[in-house]
């Protein structure tokens, strides 16, 4: 799944256009390394998000083309 639609899904980030001007601007980093929003996740993935001065670590634990709210959560683990 590409990054970008991970993010959206998961809800990290709310939209998907807001998701790739993160990533354009190298705020995304997956497995350590600057992504762009067309890298493939795979579970198991670290990937870091810088919001401003605050940095969010998560791993990937499952990928769902589509999830509900509440669901959205179980998609991935804060580190």
């Amino acid at each position: 799944m590409r990054l970008d639609k991970f993010l959206k899904v998961s809800r990290l980030i709310k939209r998907r256009t807001v998701a790739n001007e993160a990533c354009d601007a190298g705020r995304v980093l997956v497995n350590g390394k600057p992504a762009k929003a067309s890298v493939k996740v795979k579970i198991g993935d670290v990937i870091e998000i810088q919001f401003g001065t605050k940095t969010v670590k998560v791993e990937v634990l499952d990928l769902q083309d589509t999830t509900k709210k509440e669901e959205a959560k179980d998609l991935f683990r804060y580190l």
